[in-house]
């Protein structure tokens, strides 16, 4: 079993650096990523109120689909860049094992894409009948989440790894695995949560041109938000008791920070419940946002936890050289600054 886990490749500098950008990045692409989901599951919901304030609901959350879709493409780049550089000599396996779905996931997504925009510019034309074409792209969101789910929990459990020798055209799918489903259903009602909670706070911004959308929009979203986060603490509970019993002790005192963490982000929990509740809409997101973070570390805990079972996983440094970090921290910076532009030119056109 473990011979078929290969040596990992030299890094230019301590694996460290690039463990640090992963947790930076990671909650970043979640943030789109849950605003693209619960934007589309709002969307199709209002569609099925047959009322003027709820169609223009849906169509604030058409105009800003495809923004939020190629937002979760270019923000998920860079954890799966450093994913790969770090564990490359794992989810390169793992993903030669899956290779059939996890190279379709381009062409999955690019229809999701195409279907967002046809559905945004199309809009007043096909009226409800833009309804399934809005299910079709969100069913096509929820295959690429399971595939991801499938390749980040088959990259960590090398000794199914020899399902290669049976099935080696690429279309092995670890559904034996028993964090799977809890793993992908605690993604998915996080991201009805937060991406709830974001077209809420788009509410407040859409209030200056339509106050009944706008209100809507914070109505419904902040209580969607309170509702599906309730929800999200058993489908939590189910993903911790589901880990090997010596990843999930690293929550129960085995590793203290991951310890610390764990409590937390339970703190956290019951504060944005506690302040969605009382309609507190900004403070809401403040926490969201640093529950993300906290939630991203734990996964690092999770994944840290299955990868020191093996013999091979040591990260070897090479000659240190920091001039590939140093050119991609100078190009996020003007990305984002390039980022932040686009958005406010986009915003203020919407206001004209």
């Amino acid at each position: 079993m473990i011979s078929l886990v290969p040596t990992p490749d030299a890094l230019p500098m301590a694996s460290g650096y690039f463990e640090l950008l992963l947790l930076l990045t990671f909650p970043l692409h979640l943030v789109f990523m849950n605003a693209m989901l619960g934007g589309t599951a709002i969307a199709v919901w209002a569609h099925f109120k047959r009322d003027s304030v709820h169609e223009r609901l849906a169509y604030k959350i058409a105009q800003v689909l495809p923004l939020l879709i190629a937002f979760t493409i270019n923000f998920g780049v860079p954890p799966l860049l450093f994913v790969q550089v770090v564990y490359g000599h794992l989810i390169y396996s793992s993903s030669v094992l899956m290779g059939v779905f996890w190279l379709s996931v381009i062409p999955v997504l690019l229809t999701a894409y195409y279907a967002a925009y046809v559905y945004d510019f199309k809009f007043w034309n096909m009226g409800r009948r833009g309804l399934p074409i809005l299910i079709f792209a969100g069913l096509l969101m929820l295959l690429i989440g399971f595939l991801f789910s499938n390749n980040m929990t088959l990259m960590l459990t090398p000794e199914v790894w020899q399902v290669y020798f049976k099935n080696s055209g690429g279309t092995f799918l670890n559904l034996a695995e028993p964090t799977l489903w809890p793993r992908y259903l605690h993604m998915l009602v996080g991201a009805m949560a937060i991406g709830a909670l974001v077209i809420a706070l788009l509410g407040r911004l859409w209030a200056k041109k339509d106050q009944e959308v706008g209100q809507l929009a914070q109505r419904v979203g902040l209580r969607v938000f309170l509702v599906v986060t309730c929800g999200q603490i058993l489908v939590g509970l189910w993903f911790l008791i589901s880990l090997p019993a010596d990843v999930m002790m690293l929550f129960m005192g085995k590793n203290m920070l991951a310890t610390c963490v764990f409590l937390l982000a339970i703190i956290c929990v019951m504060a944005v419940i506690f302040l969605a509740t009382k309609g507190r809409l900004g403070w809401c997101g403040g926490l969201a946002l640093l529950l993300l973070y906290l939630m991203s570390l734990m996964r690092a805990f999770v994944r840290t936890g299955y990868v020191d079972k093996l013999f091979v996983n040591q990260i070897v440094e090479a000659q240190r050289d920091f001039s590939p970090l140093l050119l991609f921290v100078g190009t996020l910076v003007i990305g984002l600054l390039l980022i932040y532009w686009m958005l406010k030119a986009a915003f203020s056109a919407q206001e004209d």
